[in-house]
């Protein structure tokens, strides 16, 4: 029956570290006004017939905190990139020297700086539901062991486990916001 438990408490935790996983994805596509080569993870080229991802055709890299240089492999591919890029909707506009894509990122206003923490607020939320969701399920399989034997005491003490966990993981959500918070705010 503690076996039962165990792997329950650590199903629940593998789903709570997928959800800080998919936390940290959505918020590293949140720019705070320094340009970083993460900002164009989500960019997909046609690489001679073949969708591929930006970043395995060339080399991004950040010159300056305001700029992104991408050094294509193929020189041929310059033209395709910027069109990624603007088909992206990430709202860059590339331009080129013949070498290489260049993306020069504003800086954000202030008006724009307090609406990237509200959608950052809302992502953070989003994750704290998905984790209570995952106490509530945990628990629902605590509470089946013990229709199937698992004692009274067992029980309370493996809904006490699911709670710690599920604290621990909302702390370290916190922990995310603030820091994300402050990268968006700083000037």
């Amino acid at each position: 029956m503690i076996e039962e438990v165990n792997f329950n408490l650590e199903i629940a935790e593998e789903q709570m570290k997928e959800t800080i996983t998919h936390l940290d994805n959505v918020l590293s596509k949140i720019r705070a006004g320094k340009a970083s080569p993460q900002m164009l993870r989500t960019v997909i080229i046609d690489y001679y017939g073949v969708s591929t991802p930006l970043s395995q055709a060339s080399n991004i890299t950040t010159p300056d905190s305001q700029t992104i240089s991408i050094q294509p492999f193929d020189k041929g591919l310059i033209n395709d990139i910027e069109q990624a890029i603007i088909e992206s909707n990430l709202g860059f506009n590339p331009s080129n020297n013949g070498e290489k894509v260049i993306i020069n990122v504003p800086p954000l206003t202030e008006e724009r700086r307090r609406e990237l923490v509200r959608q950052v607020k809302s992502e953070i939320e989003n994750s704290k539901v998905s984790i209570r969701s995952i106490r509530q399920k945990a628990n629902d399989e605590m509470k089946l062991l013990s229709k199937s034997g698992l004692s009274e005491d067992l029980l309370r003490d493996a809904e006490n486990s699911v709670q710690k966990l599920t604290d621990s993981f909302v702390v370290k959500i916190d922990e995310i916001f603030k820091s994300k918070e402050s990268d968006i705010m700083k000037v």
